[in-house]
């Protein structure tokens, strides 16, 4: 990855991001990530920094308090379900995260979970796949919900703003619905098991998600 590497340092890191710890790399550490043996575990996030973050209302990557505008990082299928399993951030901390994170800017890039420990992965049923792009989801309130597994999840409320990206710059109508497409037959899946109120719920949610598909 040496050129995202050398795009992400000419990227300008957001002034709350810059109190952050830094990798051996050089890179900041986002305040969810969990350390392990001295080292930040970039693919799970800390329990207590996600509670922190919700009673406090602060930003799940810089840790500094929330204002008004609250932005969640989501897949364009979330669009759909409006749910996440992360809280929300600051713009500008969102902003930087999804020009800068190597799986959010990467489409082809996998999850590695070799020696994955299980409480580090999120609540809900995550999708194993790379959406391939990102939304930048902007509310002024959110909800939680507990999942089957009795984890936190959020339903991200109604958007003030939406803004699409895909590999670190804003992404096409044809890569968007590339994505949301791709996740629908899991999403169509789990209403049919639910019944047919269900898979009309789901009609109806896919069809506002399309009116903020640009």
């Amino acid at each position: 990855m040496p050129e995202l590497n050398q795009r992400i340092r000419h990227l300008e890191l957001p002034e709350r991001m810059q109190r952050l710890p830094i990798d051996e790399r050089g890179f900041p550490v986002p305040y969810f990530v969990p350390w392990i043996d001295g080292k930040p575990e970039f693919r799970g996030f800390d329990g207590e920094k996600m509670v922190i973050c919700v009673r406090h209302k602060r930003c799940w990557l810089c840790g500094e308090p929330l204002g008004k505008f609250m932005v969640f990082v989501i897949g364009p299928m979330c669009a759909v379900n409006r749910v996440s399993a992360e809280p929300p951030s600051h713009r500008e901390c969102a902003l930087y995260a999804v020009q800068a994170c190597p799986f959010l800017t990467q489409p082809k890039m996998r999850r590695n979970e070799k020696d994955m420990p299980e409480h580090l992965e999120p609540a809900g049923l995550m999708l194993r796949r790379n959406p391939g792009c990102t939304l930048m989801w902007t509310t002024l309130k959110y909800s939680i919900f507990k999942d089957g597994r009795g984890g936190a999840l959020f339903n991200v409320g109604d958007p003030e703003r939406v803004e699409f990206f895909a590999e670190g710059r804003a992404a096409t109508r044809e890569e968007v619905m590339a994505s949301i497409d791709s996740g629908m037959p899991t999403l169509r899946e789990m209403a049919e098991r639910d019944g047919p109120d269900a898979v009309a719920e789901l009609g109806q949610q896919y069809s506002k998600a399309m009116e903020l598909v640009p």
